[in-house]
């Protein structure tokens, strides 16, 4: 495990990803990730939902493995650098190149 990378999913949601998705488990797994501080929330979000696994598995897994897909295409040094300032609040995650 590292600083940053994609945080690791529970296997029964891994069990939906498609091939092309399943490139994220070649990834070394993080602590921190753009997709967690994107959903630092998700608790409340998915308390709100009428059905929160499938409000996960439609709206919030999608949209990680998005953010993770695009993390993976430029993961470096810098870039893990400022996903560390930003999961700390101290730069913004929009000017992060492909942040959400």
């Amino acid at each position: 495990m590292s600083l940053v990378g994609p945080r690791p999913e529970v296997p029964r949601y891994v069990e939906l990803y498609s091939e092309a998705q399943r490139a994220i488990l070649g990834l070394r797994p993080g602590i921190t990730d753009l997709a967690s501080i994107k959903y630092r929330h998700e608790s409340e979000l998915l308390a709100e939902s009428a059905d929160p696994d499938q409000t996960y598995i439609q709206l919030l897994l999608p949209d990680k493995i998005r953010i993770n897909l695009a993390y993976a295409s430029r993961a470096g040094l810098w870039s893990d650098f400022l996903v560390i300032l930003a999961t700390l609040g101290l730069f913004p995650v929009t000017r992060i190149q492909g942040a959400p």
